[in-house]
């Protein structure tokens, strides 16, 4: 079975953005726990950085990782196939 690999992109991608909308608006609603647990996903300790959040941030931030969320499951798909 092959897969589709620009809908496998373009799911991902999709999915992606999800999360980062969810995860902008967890660190706009609870900045402390969300630098904490970022910090556990680091390994590092982020106790005297500050969050910088604002509109445009999350619009970029929103577009590169759809961007390449998208790539990354499309080449994973493409190396998928050739694979079979």
């Amino acid at each position: 079975m092959n897969i589709n690999a620009n809908k496998f992109a373009i799911s991902t991608a999709l999915t992606f953005s999800i999360f980062w909308v969810v995860c902008s608006l967890v660190v706009m609603q609870m900045p402390g726990m969300s630098m904490q647990a970022s910090g556990y996903m680091v390994h590092s300790n982020m106790a005297n950085w500050e969050w910088e959040m604002s509109f445009s941030g999350i619009f970029y931030g929103l577009l590169l990782w759809s961007i390449i969320s998208g790539v990354t499951a499309w080449l994973l798909a493409t190396i998928y196939n050739k694979l079979l």
